[in-house]
């Protein structure tokens, strides 16, 4: 090879390796699923400007491609990188894909190499290639792994297996059942918001300790068919069917296809009990309990929430400092699974009453004299109001960061702005999603738009001064 074809040979080796980078990480965002990448991306311009637009000009600009790409694509890509607040998790799966695509590209530009008359080496090939061989072999590594898992239950006979899903509030459910449970058994729960079910399996063979005797475990979905799958892993004995609401519409186009899917976790074959919130279905069946209209008087301030609930056929006063009057609804699913599992009532109290906050979800904290509500990880219209509502308890000024809701629909976001409206001095909204709708109909004292959240903290410094209290209203990474 001479000196030209021996920089073709390298610059095709790391242009592929970009194009890959920038597929690997919107493959991981959604669920390595290439169809969810090609149609439901939030930012389908990205394809564009990072993807379609190099690979045209690389069969389009013959010798020049190299200036155009070490000076102009290269450099784009990687400030686009580092702009994301959502990288690349550097997974086994991300590293068998980029080594499999480099092993394909260089085998690939030797052959070429080789062959006479061959001027211009793939791109296309390589990625398909790697694609191709990647789903095959995580295909084969996910069943071998999911044989494992169900090997590793099968052999924890003892094992109590509590499984939760619904729209809203299922990190916090099985954060709850988890904590007030653990006042008497030895109880493991997945950790943060793993909820799929690859993760569980995951979870299952890598972090279940064997001498748990209570498994909490959430479900979530994206297409019919996802929560049953866990189902059929885990075979739990209790479940639990929290609120449901138009949360994704976006994949399951219907409220009515929602509830079917939530409802796919009581097909298990061990089922002795499930805990079905009234939003779900009113449908009687013998081992199923309906929860959530039975709260009394309740009482939800920035200190705390106080409620009455029937436990036992006693009317029983709870309190507990966690923040949020629609977290009854998650609390009172832990109260009966707590009794279906024989705690007494006075366990139960205790319990309650020492339940932490779960992080990023109304979680307070004080700090330099203002009073922040870090509700970055709740998604849904009814702890969004809660948390509005809470803060309208606040003599001071009110600010709130936002980026409306995600995945909802525009009703929604406009009920959320004029909730917004009422109570509100100031208010940030980050990225591009609703930023049009807030611009309509936002009317607070001052209004922020950020399409970058790398600036948040600066004019967050700038605005907000002791004696303020600051909402953070759900988080949306900026690939959405």
């Amino acid at each position: 090879m001479d000196l030209m074809q021996i920089g073709a040979f390298f610059t095709n080796i790391i242009f592929v390796m970009t194009l890959g980078w920038y597929l690997i990480t919107n493959l991981q965002w959604y669920d390595y699923r290439i169809e969810r990448v090609v149609l439901r991306h939030h930012k389908t311009w990205w394809h564009v400007v990072y993807f379609i637009v190099p690979f045209v000009a690389y069969y389009t600009t013959g010798k020049f491609f190299a200036i155009f790409f070490f000076f102009a694509v290269l450099p784009s890509i990687i400030m686009w990188h580092r702009k994301l607040d959502k990288k690349v998790v550097l997974t086994w799966r991300v590293k068998r894909f980029l080594i499999l695509l480099f092993s394909l590209t260089v085998f690939q530009n030797i052959l070429c190499s080789l062959k006479e008359g061959c001027e211009l080496f793939g791109v296309f090939l390589p990625l398909l290639m790697t694609y191709l061989g990647s789903w095959a072999i995580e295909k084969f590594l996910f069943e071998a792994y999911k044989k494992q898992a169900k090997r590793k239950i099968a052999q924890m006979s003892e094992l109590k297996i509590i499984c939760v899903t619904g729209s809203y509030g299922k990190t916090s459910m099985k954060n709850f059942i988890a904590q007030v449970l653990g006042e008497k058994f030895n109880v493991y729960a997945t950790p943060r918001s793993v909820n799929t079910l690859g993760g569980i399996i995951r979870d299952v063979n890598e972090a279940l300790p064997s001498n748990t005797q209570v498994y909490v475990c959430e479900a979530g979905a994206r297409e019919v068919g996802d929560i049953y799958a866990i189902a059929q892993l885990l075979h739990p004995q209790i479940v639990v069917v929290g609120k449901v609401g138009p949360q994704h519409l976006e994949y399951f186009k219907t409220l009515e296809r929602i509830q079917r899917t939530k409802l796919e976790i009581i097909h298990s074959d061990r089922l002795s009990r499930a805990f079905i919130h009234t939003s779900v279905t009113d449908e009687p069946h013998d081992k199923v309990t309906f929860f959530g209209d039975d709260i009394q008087n309740l009482e939800a301030t920035l200190e705390g929430i106080d409620f009455d609930l029937k436990v036992a056929d006693e009317v029983t006063h709870f309190h507990t400092s966690v923040l949020g009057g629609f977290q009854t609804i998650n609390i009172n699913a832990a109260i009966l699974i707590a009794q279906e599992m024989g705690m007494k009532n006075e366990e139960i109290i205790s319990a309650v009453k020492n339940l932490k906050s779960v992080e990023h979800r109304l979680e307070r904290i004080d700090a330099g004299g203002k009073i922040i509500l870090d509700d970055g990880y709740n998604g849904n219209i009814d702890g969004m109001l809660e948390g509005i509502r809470l803060c309208s308890l606040h003599e001071g000024r009110k600010v709130i960061v936002t980026p409306g809701l995600v995945e909802s629909t525009e009703a929604l976001n406009v009920q959320l702005i004029h909730a917004i409206n009422s109570v509100f001095d100031i208010a940030i909204i980050t990225g591009s999603l609703n930023a049009a709708l807030f611009e309509k109909e936002l009317s607070v004292h001052q209004n922020i738009m950020l399409a970058d959240k790398s600036q948040m903290v600066k004019v967050l410094g700038e605005v907000t001064r002791a004696g303020d209290i600051i909402l953070f209203a759900n988080d949306a990474p900026n690939f959405i």
